[in-house]
């Protein structure tokens, strides 16, 4: 039995060394994976497709208790994995909101022809409102996305609300005048507004009476009335059938 206890802690020696060299490298590979992560995913400025970082340009919106907003969409393109990334630090994302940032995507890089599989591409959306709807953000986050690809000059007084297909067309959305009237307070000149949303028809109460020999019998009644956008905030207002269009008011 003597003779047998050098042998055996010679052989617990023997594990107790293969186990502390085996977790060793261990750390050495995790290390080194987690440098070659964090090296691959890293946003450095020689990176960028667009070499001033980001396009950033002012989009109206109607918030949840239906009052106009407007809201600052940042586009930023760099070299990836051609993933589509989102900032929701200050904004709640919906599933529609996720939806027009794909669509958005297609139909720029269609358009421009550049292959996004070797790039990322970062969406950010700021407002004060607590809710901003997607849809309507569409049509912006489409031209921004060309704007930022293409690394285009572009003017900043103008502003664009719609909804967007993957045909790159333009749709028709809500809220009209609220979104003129906050892209107006917020210096935009230029409004671009779906075909057909240069008019608005808002219906009104009116009260009517007519007078009989001894008494007056009035009712209400709700009536169409067509208002020219334009007109009624005091703002440029230009119809786009889609981005390409949309394009030409920007740059």
């Amino acid at each position: 039995m003597k003779e047998l206890i050098p042998i055996l802690v010679a052989v617990l020696s023997i594990l107790i060394v293969f186990t502390l060299i085996y977790n060793i490298n261990n750390m050495s590979e995790t290390k080194i994976e987690t440098k070659t992560y964090m090296s691959e995913i890293q946003i450095t400025p020689q990176n960028y497709l667009n070499k001033t970082k980001a396009t950033i340009i002012k989009v109206p919106a109607v918030d949840k208790d239906g009052n106009g907003v407007m809201a600052t969409l940042s586009v930023e393109a760099s070299s990836g994995a051609g993933r589509t990334l989102v900032d929701i630090n200050q904004i709640t994302f919906w599933a529609d909101t996720q939806n027009s940032i794909r669509t958005a995507k297609y139909v720029a890089e269609n358009l421009t022809g550049i292959d996004l599989s070797n790039y990322d591409i970062l969406y950010s959306i700021q407002a004060n409102a607590s809710a901003i709807e997607g849809p309507s953000a569409g049509a912006a986050m489409g031209v921004a996305t060309v704007l930022e690809l293409e690394n285009k000059t572009f003017r900043n007084d103008v502003s664009i609300t719609g909804t967007l297909d993957e045909y790159g067309n333009v749709g028709q959305v809500s809220g009209i005048i609220e979104k003129a009237k906050a892209a107006k307070d917020e210096g935009i000149n230029l409004f671009l507004v779906p075909k057909g949303q240069k008019m608005y028809t808002s219906y009104v109460q009116e009260k009517k009476c007519e007078n009989y020999i001894l008494t007056t019998i009035c009712r209400t009644e709700t009536v169409p009335k067509t208002f020219d956008v334009e007109k009624q905030v005091g703002i440029t207002v230009e119809e786009v059938k889609n981005v390409q269009e949309a394009l030409k008011y920007f740059i």
